[in-house]
């Protein structure tokens, strides 16, 4: 008898099919990405439509009690605030809502969103404090750390404000381990902070990566396909490129509309660039090549560092050593970052070498590099039955290496500018 005392209460309820109605409505929001975006719309306009003739349907039932009249003022600015764009009945909808019941912390939440879209970010801030004034909750902080990233941007004290933006992902894990977007919203906001902290603490990126990984546990949040992207643009900037083919495949099969396979034809042309140039030797004539490594200083310790050959490097840090060549080609390619040398030591051993520190043109065809405690690695990346594989090493600071003999001129040092677009503020 219980039971069914309850079913009857539910089916009174003139929320209970419309909640569910919205659920399916965020879902195909969020994890629906045809190859024709027109297909998405329609979809969406169309549950939107649905749930717009229950609400309708409800409204004067819903208008008795006060408490009854916020939950439907909420949802019927939840539904509308859906799309993509601005819509100003949603936030009319949104702030009666909170006017009737300014306890209402989802209301408050999707009100900050709605501010966000019509681009009164101060709107929104105030928005997002005032829901967590009433209690920590991961989805104001979810929010409040995303929009917090999209204030910083370009302010002078954007580094501040991404750590704050960093706190908020970390409040939210901490209260719904378990919640996929709690995840994806730290790992956001780490890889941001690395850029913004000047590209160099590379534990940033592995913490962002680390937080990508949880998210993959949670089945609704690992079917976002900027989850894939942006992983593997950390993966790439690692230089781990098999794991960054593999992560942009995943983002393309997810939402086409990414243009990801676009991502993974670049990087297997720059695997088979780097591996032609290095095995071939630039396919530079052996006695013009000759004459090129000829003017190389002889093997002679560069300070503390002991000179040596690149058959001597081990994989990763080489403490203590340093290894000269010559630059003999730059290495065009589609990405802005890193920059790509082919160099050479003494005895034609040739080498990827990838620069993240440096301008674009302070390092030239003819100069001497002097590489100091080298980061080596043997490439060997498998994808689509073949194999790429190439000698590399990588300078992340203007200090790891010399030109000509000299430290690198301070107007020479940039920041890597490489950035993950696909990323939300």
């Amino acid at each position: 008898m219980e039971g069914r005392s309850n079913r009857e209460s539910e089916n009174q309820d003139p929320f209970v099919s419309l909640l569910s109605m919205i659920e399916d409505l965020y879902c195909v929001r969020d994890t629906f990405f045809p190859l024709d975006p027109s297909i998405k719309k329609a979809r969406l306009d169309n549950l939107m439509q649905q749930a717009l003739i229950v609400l309708a349907e409800i409204a004067s039932e819903c208008r008795k009690q006060p408490e009854q009249r916020a939950q439907w003022e909420y949802l019927r600015g939840k539904v509308l605030d859906a799309g993509p764009d601005y819509c100003k009945e949603a936030e009319d909808h949104l702030a009666k809502s909170v006017k009737l019941d300014p306890s209402r912390v989802d209301a408050w939440c999707c009100l900050g969103n709605c501010f966000w879209k019509k681009g009164d970010l101060s709107q929104a801030k105030n928005c997002f404090n005032y829901a967590l004034s009433k209690g920590l909750n991961k989805k104001a902080l979810q929010q409040l750390s995303m929009l917090e990233r999209r204030i910083a941007k370009g302010s002078p004290d954007e580094a501040e404000t991404i750590e704050e933006s960093i706190r908020h992902a970390k409040q939210a894990v901490t209260l719904d381990i378990k919640d996929g977007q709690s995840w994806y919203t730290l790992g956001n906001a780490f890889f941001t902070s690395f850029f913004v902290t000047g590209a160099w603490d590379q534990s940033k990126l592995h913490q962002s990566l680390k937080a990508y990984q949880n998210v993959e546990k949670d089945e609704m949040a690992s079917a976002n396909p900027d989850l894939h992207f942006n992983s593997a643009t950390v993966h790439q900037y690692l230089e781990d490129y098999e794991r960054a083919l593999q992560k942009f495949e995943a983002a393309s099969i997810r939402d086409p509309g990414l243009h990801a396979e676009h991502e993974v034809s670049k990087l297997v042309n720059l695997l088979s660039k780097l591996e032609d140039l290095t095995v071939n030797k630039g396919r530079i004539k052996p006695k013009r090549l000759a004459s090129i490594l000829s003017c190389l200083p002889p093997d002679t310790s560069v300070g503390a560092h002991k000179q040596v050959r690149v058959g001597a490097l081990q994989e990763g840090f080489n403490k203590g050593v340093a290894l000269l060549g010559k630059v003999l080609q730059t290495v065009p390619h589609e990405n802005s970052v890193p920059l790509y040398y082919l160099v050479a030591d003494r005895e034609a051993n040739c080498f990827a070498l990838s620069v993240y520190a440096l301008r674009e043109g302070a390092i030239r065809e003819g100069n001497t590099v002097t590489l100091l405690e080298p980061f080596f690695h043997n490439v060997c990346v498998s994808w689509q039955g073949k194999t790429y594989q190439y000698k590399a090493i990588r300078v992340d600071l203007p200090q790891q290496l010399l030109l000509n003999g000299r430290p690198t001129l301070v107007q020479d040092a940039v920041c890597s500018t490489l950035q993950a677009e696909n990323i939300a503020p």
